[in-house]
């Protein structure tokens, strides 16, 4: 993926003194017979994975054929919000810091390679680099890896300039394995993954997951955002 080659930095990057790594995002998430609808912003302190975070949620929606739109994104705001502390070793991230720069490592870190001939590997690589962006923040050597880690995803495919729920422009990848499609959109500037939303065959058909990365940095306490950093 020449993708890789070409990521540029963050301001978010350069603030690494900061103690607290700040995430937002929103997920539409398949729960047995029904979607949630999650707003999710999350502080976690890097030196002891503690923090807080703050969560609105949508109403429900029944069945699993629900395909989430623009309008459910802005719906959020007017949502009741839940605010949750988190004593310390209670928001562990996705994995141990530091993250492996080298792709090969990565992938051993995500997925086992003694899995790398099985359907659901492709798969498991993907959700390993969605679960990566939703939970830790991805300095530029690191984006740079996850990208060189997709690049080399069995059966991954490239879509051309997709735009996401929040109506943010990228480039587009899928990934087919395992009765699952998961469509991928990146920001061919930075290489940060914007959005991925997967697709569910087989007996019970239709959303597994949606999930959009709005916002990533680093804090200086658990109410700051990277838009409030000095």
């Amino acid at each position: 993926m020449a993708l890789a080659g070409n990521v540029g930095s963050t301001p978010a990057d350069a603030a690494t003194g900061l103690p607290y790594t700040y995430l937002h995002t929103q997920s539409w998430t398949r729960a047995t017979n029904k979607i949630t609808r999650t707003d999710l912003r999350r502080w976690r302190r890097d030196a002891d994975d503690s923090g807080r975070e703050v969560t609105r949620r949508l109403p429900d929606v029944p069945g699993l054929a629900h395909r989430p739109t623009r309008a459910e994104h802005g719906q959020f705001a007017t949502a009741q919000k839940t605010t949750t502390p988190y004593l310390a070793g209670a928001l562990k991230p996705y994995l141990t810091e530091p993250l492996p720069t080298d792709a090969t490592a990565l992938a051993s870190a995500l997925a086992p390679r003694e899995l790398a001939g099985r359907p659901a590997y492709p798969r498991m690589l993907v959700h390993g680099v969605t679960g990566l962006a939703i939970h830790q923040y991805l300095n530029q050597d690191q984006r740079q890896a996850t990208l060189r880690v997709l690049a080399a995803v069995p059966n991954i495919a490239y879509q051309g300039e997709q735009t996401d729920l929040a109506g943010r422009a990228g480039l587009g990848f899928t990934v087919t394995a395992d009765g699952s499609t998961t469509q991928l959109i990146i920001n061919p500037g930075t290489g940060e993954l914007l959005s991925a939303r997967e697709q569910v065959s087989g007996t019970r058909p239709g959303l597994f997951s949606c999930v959009l990365i709005l916002e990533r940095g680093h804090a200086t306490n658990d109410t700051g955002t990277p838009s409030t950093q000095p």
